[in-house]
């Protein structure tokens, strides 16, 4: 099994319905009391295209209560239909993929460089990213003139990696905003190091459940995100078609820990921290 498939695997959350006509007819209890969400890791990939309309995802987020969604697909068609649909919600990145499988071998593919640049030409976007790189795979020629592309346009970097790719990336270029997606699959108090050392950095926890145990917020996260209230945000990773049946359930289960905590906190993870990200320019 490869380590990223491996890091998925390890914070699986509670078994989904892998049924994709459920979308169709899925609800929510949101109501005008509970706190929006600013779902920060999201995907809409040619897969999920073919099999659930734009105008379909835009209505499940509604009602799930997201009302801002980071969303990058593989290749970028997904983003840009999602956008046309809900210009109000969606908040789009450019992944440096063109097709699934490319995930441990786009780093080493100059016409990546080429895709990125033909995009970043072409539409508007707020962040690279989501992009798998480990440790010196962000010293390669096509990770660094990625980088290079970000700093030309402000753009913040989605990093699906480990923290000596934090590490580099922040060698690389000093002020770039970096949201780290998953919190790097790593223990809490190895997340406030690594933000304890860079103010740029964010922490996205989509497809982690371990912030909670039976219904409790475990108490090292609990210190992680008092440590940091302004730093960690929420994500649902819609990385393939049946994960979006998720977009609700997940809603309500970020709210429920959430609420574990004091209001100000609570009102950063669900969506304060992510549009603060976004406007640090």
């Amino acid at each position: 099994m490869s380590r990223i498939n491996a890091d998925k695997t390890k914070y699986i959350m509670k078994p989904f319905l892998p049924i994709l006509a459920a979308l169709l007819t899925i609800g929510t209890t949101t109501t005008a009391e509970q706190r929006p969400i600013f779902d920060a890791h999201i995907h809409y990939s040619h897969d999920a295209v073919r099999l659930v309309p734009p105008e379909q995802i835009a209505n499940l987020l509604r009602e799930a209560g997201v009302v801002k969604a980071l969303v990058s697909s593989s290749d970028d068609n997904g983003t840009q239909l999602l956008k046309a649909a809900a210009p109000d919600i969606i908040v789009p990145a450019l992944r440096p993929y063109r097709r699934r499988g490319e995930t441990g071998t786009w780093m080493h593919d100059p016409s990546v460089v080429d895709y990125l640049e033909e995009n970043l030409a072409q539409f508007e976007y707020e962040a690279i990213g989501e992009f798998h790189a480990y440790g010196d795979d962000i010293l390669t020629p096509v990770v660094q003139r990625m980088i290079e592309l970000a700093r030309e346009r402000n753009l913040i970097l989605h990093l699906h990696g480990d923290r000596e790719a934090v590490d580099l990336i922040f060698e690389t270029w000093p002020d770039a905003r970096v949201l780290w997606a998953h919190s790097g699959f790593d223990d809490p108090a190895e997340v406030t190091a690594a933000l304890d050392t860079y103010p740029k950095l964010w922490a996205d926890l989509a497809f982690r459940s371990d912030m909670v145990s039976r219904g409790t917020l475990d108490e090292d996260w609990r210190a992680a995100f008092e440590a940091h209230p302004d730093r960690f945000m929420v994500g649902t990773d819609t990385y393939t078609p049946e994960r979006w049946y998720y977009v609700g359930p997940h809603a309500e289960f970020s709210r429920d820990w959430i609420d574990q905590l004091p209001d100000t906190v609570a009102d950063g993870i669900a969506y304060q921290n992510a549009a603060a990200m976004l406007a640090k320019k």
